[in-house]
């Protein structure tokens, strides 16, 4: 298996580990209720996926 001839720089070790970085999931409303809910996800409010109803919900009693 191949090994490094030479050292590379702490510089060129982070310019490569620049993209690394976290991203925050994307949070929208809910077209049906309005609760927040995360992109391409059934509500788990109202059970509404794209203006339709995806999944009954039980009424708390």
């Amino acid at each position: 298996m191949p090994n490094p001839k030479h050292r590379h720089s702490k510089s060129r070790r982070d310019k490569r580990r620049a993209n690394w970085k976290a991203v925050a999931p994307t949070v929208t409303s809910c077209s049906n209720c309005g609760a927040p809910i995360l992109m391409h996800r059934v509500c788990s409010e109202c059970g509404y996926y794209r203006g339709k109803l995806a999944i009954e919900k039980k009424a708390v009693a």
